[in-house]
């Protein structure tokens, strides 16, 4: 349990360091979504630039069953690393955007 709560610190820190960055173009909002119940947590950006309709997910991550699952990563860096600098051990990271018979191959956890 008190590895649940470091985590759910160390995502929700993640993703307010990556909503401080706000695309140039357009009038975008950048949308920090945090459901602690459920443990799913998203970071969109919503808007428009000129006349196209910008909607899409930056980043969305899981924590099931102690591990964080990332299920996308849109970012250049990568979130995990930040993770790892935020207290997360490698061991419990899922990079759940990779096929499960892949995960084998990468620093991080399986599932």
């Amino acid at each position: 349990m008190a590895n649940l709560e470091k985590y759910r610190t160390c995502v929700e820190q993640a993703l307010k360091n990556y909503s401080r960055y706000k695309p140039a173009y357009g009038e975008i909002e950048v949308q920090l979504i945090f459901d602690q119940q459920h443990d799913h947590y998203q970071l969109n950006n919503v808007g428009w630039n000129k006349d196209l309709r910008i909607f899409g997910c930056i980043l969305h991550l899981d924590i099931k069953g102690e591990k964080v699952w990332i299920q996308y990563d849109g970012t250049e860096d990568g979130i995990a690393d930040e993770l790892v600098a935020l207290g997360v051990p490698k061991e419990d990271i899922v990079l759940g955007f990779h096929p499960s018979d892949k995960r084998q191959y990468t620093e991080f956890a399986v599932g």
